[in-house]
């Protein structure tokens, strides 16, 4: 169970994330529409992933137990404000259509390679608690 003020580390941590994933999108977006590039920022994601799971997991003290729910809560806030965002102000985004659905792709790869991380991160702490 997290604490009420690490759900609230959490989702401000949420924010964080999303405004530097969003200003990844909005100021490069070479990374994006340039093959060579695209194949990079998703690729590049995995570490990334385990960074931001890590980061996570630091910020708000999570224990090992902690650390999916908690997961769970940055990743729900981020898709969340991307919804809204992409559906309400895309601009934030960028204004190119192209940019913005690569981007919104790599958003769902960045979130599922987080969430995969955090579950195989959380299932390595429970198994070195039973051996």
């Amino acid at each position: 169970m997290l604490s009420k003020s690490q759900s609230v580390i959490l989702i401000a941590f949420s924010a964080f994330l999303w405004i530097a994933a969003t200003g990844y999108i909005r100021f490069y977006p070479a990374a994006f529409v340039d093959p060579v590039h695209g194949a990079i920022s998703f690729v590049t994601a995995l570490p990334a992933g385990w960074l931001s799971v890590y980061l996570t997991k630091r910020v708000a003290h999570l224990s090992s137990e902690q650390l999916l729910p908690g997961i769970a809560v940055v990743g729900a806030t981020a898709m969340m404000i991307d919804g809204l965002v992409l559906h309400w102000v895309p601009g934030a985004y960028g204004s190119d259509d192209t940019v913005l659905r690569f981007g919104a792709a790599w958003l769902l790869w960045g979130y599922g390679v987080s969430l995969a991380i955090a579950l195989l991160m959380s299932r390595r702490g429970s198994l070195a608690r039973i051996s």
